[in-house]
């Protein structure tokens, strides 16, 4: 059999695409060809390899049929070339890589996978797979209507570009190229600690449950973090002159609010906090010490007054703002229980997520707190010492229920709620942290002394990070193995967000927010908290937890989808945008919602469609948001599953919004409609902005 060059026509896929996209599990990736190496499958066991085909090396692929055959750059053509003229070669075909991991060879095989619609008969398949000369081998147990085929000797093109022609045809569901990848050890950084640091990635052992890591270390296959993205720690301190901190280009606009001056080093043993978060978060892979969630990022320290004043909120956000910071990270609450936020303090946030990073937003992240309390909530209190607590009281953290940041509770080593989480409607996200002592439990408010005591064995690692130099820190040593809290896991998401901005830096605040949220792994808790007897480690219908967001944060699916969004080259040629800022009141309680419209006036295909939404609601779960195009195809964006947020501030992708796929190959011109409907009565909002841009 001969892989021709024969381009085909296509049937919806852009030509240039038919033989460098690879269909796999409903997604598209994206593939380029190595330039130094083909596959052959030899006509008959026991052949030999050709000599008169130019190579350096020839070595089998394992569990395969196929030979792997290594020549220079500049002879890849020539040799293909001979090898698909010998008589003894039964296949010849190109080795390609992923787009998005170059690291990751993939091998094609002369098998597609076929599943054909549900009416299709026998002979109307036979039909199908005749027009490329497959012949059809077996079923796939399980799946109805599916079959592996094999390529003939009449094949005229190799299988990936045949999968790719199948799958236009509306009577195929689906059709995949069989694959062969090699199996790559994941990126494991050299630092003599990082064993250590289970967090960021383990295999099991004692107190660690599978899975309980945010798997960092094939996330570090993809990127470990540009230098370009800076990461801003405010926090009492940070030890700049630690060698975990050292780097060409590391430290970025440092800044002492305390002493007024550019040097935020602790003065004392009870300013090693920040040295510890920062060093969570992006400490330097340096080949001693510990390393980072995202260790090729910039570190930005700011060293805050010590005070929640609105000026000096004010100058810590500002700071962030004006001197490049893409993430800010937030290990940190009001000493008090109740502590809404100003009106100049929630707009600086505000700015710093909506403004920052040239328009596109500071991802802000912030500590849900230690106190095993709601974040905003009613708790009845008993057992306080003096009763400085008694009966029903109400608690707030007014930066944690902020719409604009990124809400961290804390997960165990055994995928447990740690016993100190703060936790509410507000969580976005958990992370990996300790399961702490008692003792810490309300440190955040003032009043350690009197809280009430659990003294039960509390299970779980702690964190092992970087700390003061020398014995001025929480442990003797350049590093502490005890640090936790939710202190702990808002660096862990806060150098994950490093990494998907510097996956794809064109991404808004609120569209690294919606990626960390929607690649969560779902872990559940479904013990009662020890101290107050709550079981709220499930998630309900809208995908959310009280006790951990919308679960736990995975560095790997997040960076993934952010490259997914990224512009593939080749596809989009231009963009066509529009924006309607016409404000709307939406009726309540009524089913024909509120419609806005925007008008496109070029005819185009749409290759890839991306719509953004702002509302203003006082219950987003009563909202559900649809999208209508041109030709009256309508798909739905948004259900209700908001609950009791207030504000929606997102941007829809076809990989988070899977319906908007059904638009893709449509034509562009014409009105585009959204449509909002509000489905229960009293809580009311409006409509204030939307965008809809189709790539062609």
């Amino acid at each position: 059999m001969t892989f021709t060059t024969d381009e085909g026509k296509g049937m919806g896929m852009p030509e240039a695409s038919v033989g460098v996209i690879l269909q796999r599990g409903g997604e598209e990736l994206l593939l380029q060809k190595k330039l130094d190496r083909f596959t052959v499958s030899l006509a008959s066991t026991g052949a030999n390899f050709p000599d008169s085909i130019p190579h350096q090396q020839v070595q089998p692929i394992p569990q395969s049929q196929l030979l792997e055959v290594i020549v220079a750059p500049t002879d890849l053509e020539e040799a293909m070339a001979i090898a698909r003229s010998q008589s003894s070669i039964n296949f010849a075909s190109h080795v390609y890589q992923l787009q998005e991991s170059h690291q990751t060879l993939v091998y094609l095989t002369d098998e597609v996978t076929i599943q054909f619609a549900p009416q299709l008969s026998k002979a109307q398949q036979e039909a199908l797979t005749a027009q490329f000369s497959l012949e059809l081998l077996q079923p796939v147990v399980g799946i109805p209507q599916t079959f592996v085929s094999r390529l003939t000797a009449q094949s005229e093109e190799n299988p990936l570009k045949i999968a790719n022609r199948l799958s236009q045809e509306q009577e195929i569901l689906l059709a995949e190229v069989n694959i062969i990848l090699q199996r790559e050890s994941f990126y494991r950084p050299q630092d003599n600690f990082y064993p250590q640091q289970w967090y960021l990635y383990h295999q099991g052992g004692s107190q660690l449950t599978p899975g309980s890591h945010i798997e960092s270390e094939k996330a570090w296959d993809l990127i470990r973090g540009e230098r370009s993205i800076v990461v801003a720690i405010m926090d009492d301190a940070i030890d700049i002159n630690h060698p975990d901190f050292q780097g060409e280009g590391k430290i970025v606009a440092p800044k002492d609010f305390k002493e007024e001056d550019f040097l935020p080093l602790p003065a004392s043993s009870q300013e090693s906090h920040g040295t510890a978060c920062a060093g969570v978060a992006v400490a330097e892979e340096t080949g001693t010490g510990v390393v980072g969630v995202a260790p090729g990022c910039a570190l930005m320290p700011i060293r805050t007054s010590g005070f929640l004043d609105d000026n000096s909120i004010e100058a810590l956000f500002n700071w962030a703002i004006e001197h490049g910071a893409d993430v800010i990270s937030c290990s940190w609450g009001a000493a008090s229980v109740y502590f809404p936020l100003s009106l100049r303090q929630k707009a600086v946030v505000t700015r710093a997520a909506t403004e920052g990073r040239e328009g596109k937003g500071c991802v802000v992240v912030f500590a849900a707190g230690n106190a095993n309390r709601p974040i905003n909530g009613t708790i009845y209190e008993r057992g306080w010492v003096d009763k400085i607590l008694s009966g029903p009281t109400q608690w707030l953290n007014g930066f944690a229920v902020h719409p604009d940041v990124i809400t961290v509770s804390a997960c165990t080593s055994l995928a447990k709620k740690s016993a100190y989480s703060n936790w509410g409607n507000n969580i976005s996200v958990c992370a990996p942290s300790n399961n702490g002592s008692p003792g810490m439990w309300f440190a955040q408010t003032g009043f350690i002394q009197s809280a009430p005591a659990v003294t039960s064995y509390l299970p779980g690692k702690g964190v092992l990070t970087t700390d003061q130099m020398g014995h001025l820190g929480y442990d003797p040593g350049n590093f502490t193995r005890s640090f936790g809290g939710t202190s702990s896991a808002c660096p862990v998401v806060a150098g994950v967000a490093a990494l998907v901005l510097s996956a794809n830096p064109q991404l808004s605040a609120a569209e690294v927010k919606s990626i960390l949220q929607t690649t969560a792994d779902k872990i559940v808790d479904s013990d009662a908290d020890p101290q107050l007897g709550l079981r709220m480690g499930n998630y309900m219908n809208n995908g959310h937890s009280q006790w951990f967001g919308y679960g736990k944060v995975n560095a790997f699916k997040a960076v993934r989808t952010a490259q997914q969004r990224r512009r593939q080259p080749g596809t989009v040629s231009h963009t066509l945008s529009a924006r309607n800022n016409t404000t709307v009141s939406i009726p309540d309680n009524n089913p024909q919602g509120v419609t806005s419209r925007i008008r496109i006036a070029q005819t185009a295909t749409i290759k890839q469609i991306r719509v953004t939404v702002e509302i203003e609601h006082e219950f987003l779960g009563d909202l559900e948001v649809s999208l209508t195009a041109p030709n009256g195809k309508t798909v739905l964006l948004q259900n209700r599953t908001l609950g009791n947020q207030t504000r929606l501030q997102n941007t829809y992708y076809p990989e988070t919004a899977p319906a908007l796929k059904e638009l893709l190959n449509q034509r562009t011109q014409g009105t585009w409609r959204l449509l909002v409907v509000d489905h229960a009565p009293q809580d009311t909002g409006s409509l204030k902005s939307w965008e809809l841009s189709l790539g062609i």
